[in-house]
């Protein structure tokens, strides 16, 4: 979870500085006039700009889970548990073809665990806490071979690719409705007006909302393939005692605020569309049938 909301939210704040940019540099005075918009030339500058919002998220993903959740880099190991860590990382890496991820610990009490990294050779696997207090070694072992896998499968580019595409859906349809706005309903034919601005600012932010429901279906189908590659890794009873262990814990504690917005606690219809991971019951489920 925390890996896919830092990157979209990452995204997301780089794509809304981006956007002020292009209205501070006349970008997109520039592709408007008297006769219409300049469409060819919007979506170009839409693909740059979306895709240069992506882009720079990746590169700085695994700076930014760093700085953001404290992450202690595990240089030389100090301790059994710290030894453990890396020796399993290293073992699964090897097996899935993919360089040696850095290998952290962050303080927190919920039991979780995330990988990023802007390439497979470059990567970051981190794990809290909670999960070392509160996991055997074995189930350890399996939600190891579930971040593994996400690196392996190169999951952190192509959410990236899918966040580009909708990032330039996003800033070409939000200056279209604005310029329809401006021009048609506020009849405005001298350049851009207020209407245009705000008309843009507002699309940008409903369509953000919708856009970020396509990133998150993405990221659920993912979490299947990555736990397939967890159970490949480590075993699938140590992967489907890692994902009933990670509900016994989600059951018995009480959501964050903050963290139920988001769906976690699988509420309603409507906020399950948000989530990015699949309910635990559904990944149980396709791992038991799985052949």
């Amino acid at each position: 979870m925390k890996r896919v909301m830092l990157l979209i939210v990452t995204n997301f704040a780089i794509l809304a500085v981006l956007s002020v940019t292009m209205s501070l540099l006349g970008i997109d005075r520039a592709l408007t006039n008297e006769t219409g918009l300049n469409l060819q030339g919007l979506l170009v500058f839409a693909a740059m700009f979306g895709f240069g919002g992506a882009f720079i998220s990746l590169f700085i993903s695994k700076w930014m889970a760093k700085r953001s959740m404290n992450v202690h880099v595990i240089e030389v190991p100090s301790n059994m548990s710290e030894r453990w860590l890396v020796d399993t990382v290293r073992r699964q890496a090897e097996r899935a073809g993919i360089g040696m991820p850095e290998v952290g610990i962050y303080d927190a009490p919920d039991v979780n665990a995330f990988a990023t990294g802007w390439n497979r050779n470059n990567a970051l696997v981190a794990v809290s806490t909670g999960l070392l207090n509160n996991m055997t070694q074995e189930e350890a072992e399996a939600v190891l071979g579930h971040e593994v896998s996400h690196v392996a499968n190169g999951d952190m580019v192509t959410l990236t690719l899918v966040q580009g595409v909708v990032n330039t859906f996003v800033i070409f349809m939000a200056r279209v409705i604005g310029f329809f706005v401006d021009r048609v309903l506020l009849k405005n034919e001298k350049g851009e007006g207020p209407g245009f601005f705000i008309a843009t600012l507002v699309a940008e932010l409903v369509l953000g909302v919708l856009a970020s429901i396509i990133v998150s279906w993405f990221s659920r189908q993912r979490e299947f393939r990555a736990d397939a590659g967890g159970a490949s890794l480590a075993g699938r009873e140590k992967m489907i005692a890692a994902l009933e262990r990670l509900k016994g814990n989600h059951e018995q504690t009480a959501l964050p605020a903050q963290m139920s917005a988001l769906g976690i606690s699988g509420g309603g219809a409507i906020m399950k569309l948000f989530m990015s991971h699949p309910p635990l019951d559904e990944r149980i489920a396709a791992l038991r049938a799985a052949r």
